[in-house]
C-alpha cells in the first residue's frame, strides 16, 4: 500500500482568469491583474526538484493558481514531470478550459490513475457564460480517463435559491452532491485582523444552507473555522508551502519564505516543524493539512479522501482513495519531548531576530 510522505502545497502566482466570481478572495483582495508569471526553471527542473528522494518518499503534489490554474501553459508539462517522479498530484481548476483536458488525458494510464482534479463548481458563472455542460464534459472526461476528482462548490448567499436546482443537475451529471466549501471574507482581514464568512447571514443560517448538501468537506470546515490550534504541528516538516514559480518554501501559510529548493539541486530541503508556535488565527486550510495529519494529536479528523470522495458515485479510483485515506503520521516519526522543545524555542528565536530585522529596517 502506497502511503503519503509529504504534503507539498503549490502556489502559482496567476491572477488570470476567464470566470469573474465575486466571492473569489483574489478579487475580493483587488488582486486581479490578469498576470501570468514567468517561471524561471524548466518543468523538467521543477520535477527533478520534487523527486523521491528529496521529498523523502511517495507525496501529495497539489497546484493551485491564484487565478484560474490551467491558463499557465506550463502547468501541463510540470504535472507530467512530477508524476514521472512516481507522486500523486491534485490540480485545482474552474474546469472550462478544454484544450488543457484534452492534453492531460493523453498521459500514460498509470499516471492518470495518480492525478486528481479539485473541481470548483462556480454555477453561477457557468450558466451566465454558457459553461456549464463544458464542466460537466471535462469533469466526465477526466474520470473515463482514469483519474480522481471532487467537485467543490464554495457557499455564497447567491447560490441559495438555487440549492436544490443544482443539487439536481450534480446528482444528474456526476451521481452526487458537490462537496461544499465554506467561503471567507477577506476584505475586512486587513484592517479588522478577524477572518469571517462571507455571507450576510448569521453563522447558524449559513450552516444550516451548507449542512443541505450532506457535505463532509463542509461540516469539517466549519467544525475547525476559527478555531486557534495549540497543538504540535508539524507543517514545515511533514508538509511545505511552495511558489511554484520561483522555488521559494515557507513552512505553512503565515510563516515567511526560507529557503529556495530549485536553486541547488545538490542541496537537501530543510524541513523543520512549526510546532507550538502557528501565528494563524485557524488552520486556513484544514481540510488539506489536518485531514493529512499534519497535526497528529487531533485523532479524530477524516482523511482527505474520507471528506472529498463521493464513494456512492465513484470520484476515487482505488489507487487514489486507498493513498489519500492514509496519514502522514504512517509514513513520518513524531518528535520526541526533547525535540519539539528545540524546536519551539528555534521557532520563537528566529522570530525575534525577524521583528529586530523589521524595526531596524523601518529605522533606515
Amino acid at each position: 500500500m502506497e502511503k503519503i510522505k509529504r504534503f507539498v502545497e503549490c502556489l502559482i502566482p496567476v491572477t488570470a482568469c476567464n470566470l469573474k466570481c465575486d466571492y473569489c478572495y483574489v478579487i475580493q483582495q483587488n488582486r486581479r491583474k490578469n498576470e501570468i508569471p514567468k517561471f524561471k526553471y524548466s518543468p523538467e527542473h521543477i520535477g527533478k526538484a520534487l523527486s523521491k528522494e528529496r521529498l523523502g518518499g511517495t507525496s501529495y503534489i497539489s497546484i493551485c493558481g491564484a487565478g484560474e490554474t490551467l491558463i499557465q501553459k506550463e502547468v501541463i508539462q510540470i504535472v507530467k514531470e512530477i508524476l514521472k517522479q512516481g507522486h500523486f498530484v491534485n490540480v485545482t481548476t474552474n474546469g472550462t478550459l478544454t484544450e488543457r483536458f484534452n492534453e492531460i488525458i493523453l498521459f500514460p494510464k498509470e499516471m492518470l490513475e495518480r492525478l486528481h482534479f479539485a473541481f470548483s463548481f462556480h454555477y453561477l458563472e457557468l450558466i451566465n457564460r454558457n459553461l456549464l455542460d463544458t464542466f460537466f464534459e471535462n469533469v466526465q472526461k477526466v474520470k473515463e480517463a482514469g483519474c480522481s476528482f471532487v467537485v467543490q462548490l464554495n457557499l455564497y448567499d447567491k447560490y441559495m435559491p438555487y440549492i436544490d436546482e443544482i443539487k439536481r443537475i450534480c446528482k444528474e451529471k456526476i451521481g452526487a452532491y458537490p462537496q461544499v466549501a465554506a467561503t471567507r471574507n477577506e476584505d475586512e482581514v486587513e484592517t479588522t485582523g478577524i477572518y469571517k464568512l462571507y455571507t450576510g447571514k448569521t453563522s447558524d443560517e449559513y450552516v444550516k444552507e451548507g449542512k443541505k448538501f450532506d457535505s463532509p468537506l463542509f461540516d469539517f470546515t466549519m467544525k475547525n473555522f476559527m478555531v486557534k490550534r495549540k497543538e504540535f504541528c508539524y507543517a514545515g516538516d511533514w508538509s511545505i508551502i511552495l511558489n511554484l514559480v520561483t522555488g521559494n518554501v515557507k513552512r505553512c501559510y503565515c510563516e515567511k519564505e526560507d529557503q529556495n529548493i530549485f536553486e541547488d539541486l545538490s542541496k537537501p530541503i530543510e524541513f523543520k516543524a512549526v510546532g507550538n508556535s502557528c501565528r494563524s488565527a485557524f488552520c486556513f486550510n484544514s481540510s488539506h493539512f489536518m485531514s493529512l495529519g499534519v497535526i497528529p494529536e487531533v485523532d479524530d479528523a477524516p482523511t482527505y479522501a474520507k471528506l472529498r470522495n463521493r464513494e456512492e458515485a465513484n470520484w476515487y479510483n482505488p489507487r487514489m482513495n486507498e493513498f489519500l485515506n492514509s496519514k502522514l503520521s504512517e509514513s513520518n516519526n513524531q518528535y520526541t519531548t526533547i525535540k519539539k522543545v528545540k524546536t519551539n524555542i528555534s521557532s520563537f528565536y528566529n522570530r525575534g531576530i525577524n521583528k529586530i530585522k523589521k524595526i531596524k529596517n523601518r529605522r533606515k
